[in-house]
């Protein structure tokens, strides 16, 4: 009767994941209000945007949710490419 295409099967196994904290909530929070991409919306400015995210924090805290963060991304090497940039025409 449901289909169970388009959602998450539940949490990762991932044990890396530990409890966002509130700064990093309100910052993610008020970084979206002020943002839409890395294009700047200039309809919310930088101080009604953290008060907004902090307000929705203590809200949130208040609910009982518990938001979950993975650790920082690893950036990625290039140790697997061939010399000169990867063009695949070395001199």
């Amino acid at each position: 009767m449901f289909s169970l295409v388009g959602y998450h099967l539940g949490m990762p196994d991932a044990p890396s994941l530990r409890p966002a904290t509130a700064d990093e909530i309100a910052e993610a929070l008020s970084f979206a209000l002020r943002y839409h991409g890395r294009k700047r919306v200039n309809h919310a400015d930088d101080a009604m945007a953290r008060i907004t995210a902090e307000r929705l924090v203590q809200h949130l805290q208040a609910s009982g949710f518990v938001l979950m963060k993975r650790p920082p991304r690893v950036a990625p090497t290039t140790g697997g490419m061939p010399p000169g940039g990867g063009s695949g025409g070395g001199v």
